[in-house]
């Protein structure tokens, strides 16, 4: 998924600039504000968000820590992490607990260990890929229920989103909710005013669209935008050199196993043992010498 190229009028929301200045956009926050109300499918609308700390300090000295992609609580105290994720992460699921059962404990130890009157906690998470092969809808709400399906608790709430799963023509786009996604897997690719779905300049969207404008761009947000483009330059290059190291360490342990198979056969000399395993008659030795 290509999410950055010079060609493209807008920027896609799902990079990691176009998050920030959608989502994390402090100082207007209407996209957000819309949009959590979308994605916790609430009738009532959110009329104010405030940004709160965003990193999970560890308790002991071998706790796990984290950040949120976004953290926020709205005018009625209901608390709200946002979560992106482009890759493959089969224990999306297993992070989002452990993000939302952190803010839980962190608001039960400011109630001085109480457990009435909580906020509510929205774990929202929002996939390129999908998670659930098993299930169909791009989008699901998981609270606490038995196996008759009965509601026991929905203090806590768990929202996924599925980008790849959303397949709706612009025509069946109706719902704040298919419009927020809608806009989310194509923006990117929006180039002539003709292509733009008129609810684009509903306010909440032409908030979040004109962020995403790079016509529109003043300088600063220009250097903002060209520094977040090399330091994700920067981190590819060191995953994928991460990504060789350990293949190439794969690849020697092997040949190291093949090796010793050799020797321990005792049937090649050193040079015939190299050849046969593309190493060097060093490498072979090495080997041995750790044999013996």
């Amino acid at each position: 998924m290509d999410l950055y190229n010079d060609n493209e009028r807008f920027i896609s929301i799902l990079s990691d600039y176009g998050f920030k200045v959608t989502f994390g956009n402090e100082s207007d926050t209407r996209f957000l504000r819309r949009s959590l109300q979308a994605l916790i499918q609430s009738p009532v609308a959110i009329t104010k968000v405030e940004f709160i700390e965003s990193e999970i300090l560890g308790l002991t000295k071998d706790s796990r820590s984290g950040v949120y992609d976004i953290a926020c609580v709205d005018e009625r105290g209901n608390q709200f992490i946002v979560e992106m994720q482009l890759s493959k992460y089969p224990d999306f699921i297993q992070r989002m607990k452990f993000y939302s059962f952190y803010r839980l404990n962190t608001l039960i130890r400011k109630g001085k260990y109480r457990f009435e009157g909580l906020p509510k906690i929205y774990c929202i998470g929002i996939l390129a890929v999908n998670i659930f092969p098993h299930i169909a809808d791009y989008h699901n709400v998981a609270v606490l229920k038995n196996e008759k399906g009965e509601l026991i608790d929905d203090q806590t709430t768990f929202i996924t989103v599925e980008l790849a799963k959303f397949k709706k023509r612009l025509a069946n786009v109706q719902t704040d909710l298919d419009k927020l996604i809608y806009t989310m897997k194509t923006i990117h690719k929006a180039t002539k005013p003709k292509q733009y779905p008129q609810f684009w300049n509903e306010e909440w969207l032409e908030a979040a669209i004109k962020e995403l404008d790079t016509r529109a761009m003043t300088p600063e947000k220009r250097m903002a935008y060209e520094m977040t483009l090399s330091a994700n330059a920067l981190a590819v290059e060191n995953e994928n050199k991460k990504i060789h190291e350990a293949e190439q360490r794969k690849e020697t342990a092997v040949k190291a196993e093949a090796v010793k198979k050799a020797l321990n056969r005792g049937k090649l000399t050193i040079e015939e043992i190299a050849e046969d395993n593309g190493v060097s008659s060093d490498f072979v030795l090495k080997i041995q010498r750790g044999l013996t």
